[in-house]
């Protein structure tokens, strides 16, 4: 079995053909909530981006790939690595799995996935994540996965409400 797949899924570059499916997940304002967004990106810069998507890690010092159900090959989300550091050997990660597919087994799974591939093949050795300490799913999922709370961001995200803390996450390569 390749290393970007597992039972039910597999992990992919980004295709031309992408472009309608990274539109509309990227200007889901629900997915805003949980990240930096601030404005709507266009149908020419996403195409921009699709264009350099080819750029490998050590270049882009980012890594997207599209998470797609292996028996309906259905795009049901999207995992990142980003703010990657080759000297010390660390990346952020970040992962979105659309509404109707969430609550599967599908983000752990895709995490599964693309940890051990960051680790093996990219040889990383630490992934971190910040989490909205609101954001109980992923908190659950991450630490679920042997990511260590390691601090706390305070008010850190403006929200309607006010500003909230993110916490802080690490997963240290026990291979390395």
């Amino acid at each position: 079995m390749n290393i970007l797949e597992s039972k039910n899924l597999f992990l992919r570059a980004l295709e031309p053909e992408d472009l309608s499916f990274l539109y509309d997940t990227e200007n889901n304002t629900d997915f805003w909530k949980v990240s930096e967004t601030l404005k709507p990106f266009s149908k020419y810069i996403l195409k921009k981006y699709l264009e350099n998507s080819h750029l490998d890690i050590f270049e882009a010092k980012q890594l997207r790939l599209v998470i797609v159900k292996k028996d309906t090959e259905e795009r049901i989300g999207m995992i990142d690595l980003f703010d990657y550091h080759p000297k010390h050997q660390r990346a952020g990660i970040g992962i979105l799995i659309l509404k109707e597919y969430q609550n599967q087994g599908y983000a752990r799974e895709s995490l599964e996935i693309f940890i051990k591939y960051a680790f093996t093949f990219i040889g990383l050795h630490q992934i971190y994540a910040n989490i909205p300490v609101n954001n109980k799913k992923s908190i659950s999922l991450f630490e679920s996965m042997n990511f260590k709370r390691s601090g706390v961001k305070e008010d850190w995200i403006k929200k309607e409400t006010g500003f909230i803390n993110v916490a802080f996450y690490q997963l240290i390569n026990q291979l390395n």
